[in-house]
């Protein structure tokens, strides 16, 4: 048989022990908000006693400290209106706490058989996680403040390096024309077109925004573009055609591609078209696969390979290609047939030996 509450008393019992019960502060007022009910932790949390808290106004407690006027809109305008709320939130100096902020939850208890009302008021302290909120805002302003300092000084140092680039490769040019020694020359020209290789990945690495990764075919394409404009004559003309696919590479890789692909470029223009040739034409080609890739530089000149033939002492050209692909972790393989085929290829990760 269920069993029932058999009087007032215990009704009042289980009340005050429900309210007893509530982990957080939490008061118990009639309708002109008086305290009937407080509940321990109320007591603990704001240090008072019962005896000058029990009967009281909310407000007159304590020496009128709780005369807050947020907390007497919240009682006395909107609680009437929308009969709830929660999450009203007051900052104030509390008894016996202190500069607080709290969230209050009140409910307005309406009785079937009385006109009585009853007002139940609980109270969050949330200050901690509102400093902690403000400290992840000032951080963060901080940090947007220093990435700002960060781009500004990273686009004066770009712009500068690529003034310096500029004029490095003017001087090489000037020196060019002013030198009699055709061999000479021929090596100042050289230099600038390496030093301009680094001017355009710079340009493009600029443009990308100096984000991490870069799409490798527009990459190429400005890249081998900007180096057919520097290095192939109207007299003399080779097409350059670019085929890559969606892959993107690390930035800092990009510069050792970049000055791979302007290395092969400078032996295609010098050795492979000694004569004119109508269908003259270097292939770039780039494909990805995972996080390894495969570049190709092919022409289809006379297959004259002075520079990366196997077993003949390389200059300057082999020297940088080699020890470009050596940091790359990739092998170079070079093929002479009907034309000249470099392959440059960094096998995937999950492809690459373990170590013992």
């Amino acid at each position: 048989m269920p069993t029932s509450l058999q009087g007032i008393e215990d009704t009042q019992t289980l009340a005050q022990a429900i309210v007893d019960t509530i982990h957080e502060p939490l008061l118990v007022l009639d309708a002109e908000f008086r305290v009937l009910a407080a509940s321990r932790s109320f007591y603990e949390t704001f240090q008072v006693d019962p005896e000058h808290t029990m009967g009281r106004t909310l407000y007159s407690l304590g020496d009128g400290q709780w005369n807050i006027p947020a907390l007497r809109l919240l009682l006395e305008t909107i609680i009437p209106e929308r009969t709830a709320m929660d999450g009203f939130e007051v900052e104030h100096d509390f008894p016996g706490l202190g500069q607080r902020t709290m969230l209050l939850n009140a409910r307005k208890v309406i009785y079937e058989r009385s006109t009585n009302t009853t007002i139940l008021l609980a109270f969050t302290d949330i200050t901690a996680r509102r400093l902690i909120e403000r400290e992840k805002q000032e951080l963060l302003e901080h940090t947007k403040e220093l990435l700002a300092l960060q781009q500004t000084l990273l686009q004066e140092m770009q712009h500068r390096v690529a003034n310096s680039l500029q004029i490095i490769a003017s001087i090489l040019m000037l020196k060019a024309r002013a030198v009699g020694s055709e061999e000479t020359r021929q090596h100042l020209r050289d230099a600038h077109q390496r030093v301009m290789s680094v001017a355009e990945v710079q340009a493009h690495l600029h443009a990308s925004g100096g984000v991490d990764k870069i799409e490798v075919r527009g990459y190429l394409t400005k890249l081998c573009g900007g180096l057919a404009k520097s290095m192939i004559g109207e007299d003399h003309p080779i097409a350059l055609e670019v085929v890559a696919d969606d892959g993107e590479i690390g930035s800092d890789k990009a510069v050792s591609i970049g000055l791979i692909v302007t290395e092969l470029m400078i032996n295609a223009v010098r050795y492979a078209f000694p004569t004119a040739k109508p269908d003259a034409r270097v292939l770039v080609t780039y494909k990805s696969a995972g996080d390894g890739w495969t570049l190709t530089v092919a022409d289809n000149g006379v297959g004259k390979t002075p520079d990366l033939a196997p077993g003949k002492q390389g200059g300057l050209g082999t020297v940088i290609v080699e020890a470009l692909v050596k940091q790359l972790g990739a092998k170079m393989k070079v093929q002479s047939d009907g034309g000249v085929s470099v392959s440059i290829t960094r096998a995937a990760a999950a492809l690459l030996p373990q170590a013992a």
